[in-house]
């Protein structure tokens, strides 16, 4: 734990200041729904059980259970009161206000130290939202990843639904056009041919769209990116989502996810593709509000003007 240095400064003429009583009911609100959020995980941790659906996030961006618990109020907001625990917390510090002081975020110390992350957030977010969502991937990354693959070296233990022939049969019969660099790079050998973009690190800006199940999972990453910028209830918001996401694409995958108590999206179906495309249309449709709320975030901390 980091303890501030006791310097005061000026807010922003903007700032929402929380009295105790407001404050420390958004944070128990907030700590109540972050553990329901993460009690699967933390059972299955327990035990030394996991769940190919459920668990991914958690792996995959490295979540921290503890992390999650922590309220933040956001950019511009200032908490008043005593013991106020964030006082105490890294890049936080207390802001001069008529009635006395208010805690709250030290955007310039998070900029001075964040700013190209943040800066970089913002230029992919405002690109993906500028383009219109695609729908026509049907969820073949997954396909890709095992193509032409060894069983043994799959990433999941679980059988695949069509067998081996049936799944390349799949993704030669469909056009591969994965825009996810964080997709496209499990790629098998065999596969990374046969999708039309060449996504990479670089052009991430340039092909990130807000239809792809990945980009509306990644806002996660985004927030967690972000890190005290975001209020706690956005961050939340972003891991119910991606959660809902994940699910879709493993149920749209190769692999049979029935043992796990979900049904398949056939997208080798004709049926099964339009049941994809709706479900896809729905998320980037949810995701979109949650998107615009992490760029005026990324905003703010990039506008926010230096303490005197």
């Amino acid at each position: 734990m980091t303890t501030l240095a006791p310097r005061t400064t000026a807010p922003t003429r903007t700032a929402t200041v929380l009295g105790p009583d407001a404050w420390i009911a958004a944070s128990a609100d907030h700590t109540t729904r972050a553990d329901a959020l993460t009690a699967a995980h933390r059972a299955r941790r327990a035990t030394g059980e996991h769940h190919p659906i459920e668990d991914f996030l958690v792996d995959y961006y490295g979540l921290r259970p503890a992390r999650l618990r922590r309220w933040h109020p956001g950019v511009g907001v200032l908490l008043t009161g005593p013991d106020v625990p964030q006082a105490t917390w890294r890049w936080y510090r207390a802001h001069a206000i008529p009635a006395g002081r208010g805690v709250g975020l030290d955007v310039e110390a998070f900029r001075a130290e964040r700013g190209s992350t943040v800066a970089y957030v913002h230029r992919l977010l405002v690109a993906t939202a500028s383009r219109p969502a695609f729908t026509g991937c049907l969820g073949l990354h997954e396909w890709a990843m095992v193509y032409r693959q060894d069983d043994a070296r799959r990433r999941h233990s679980l059988p695949l639904r069509l067998g081996r022939a049936g799944t390349d049969a799949v993704v030669e019969a469909h056009p591969v056009r994965c825009s996810h660099i964080d997709a496209f790079r499990f790629f098998t050998p065999a596969a990374i041919p046969l999708n039309r973009l060449r996504p990479t690190r670089e052009n991430q800006p340039d092909l990130e769209q807000p239809g792809c199940l990945h980009a509306t999972m990644d806002l996660l990453k985004w927030s967690l990116k972000l890190g005290p910028a975001v209020p706690g209830d956005l961050l939340l918001d972003c891991l119910a989502l991606a959660r809902e996401v994940r699910v879709l694409d493993m149920r749209a995958s190769p692999y049979d996810v029935t043992s796990l108590g979900e049904s398949p999206v056939p997208i080798e179906t004709a049926e099964g593709r339009a049941q994809y495309v709706a479900a896809q249309r729905a998320f980037a449709a949810r995701a979109a509000p949650l998107r615009q709320r992490l760029v005026e975030t990324a905003a703010a901390v990039l506008a926010a003007p230096a303490g005197p």
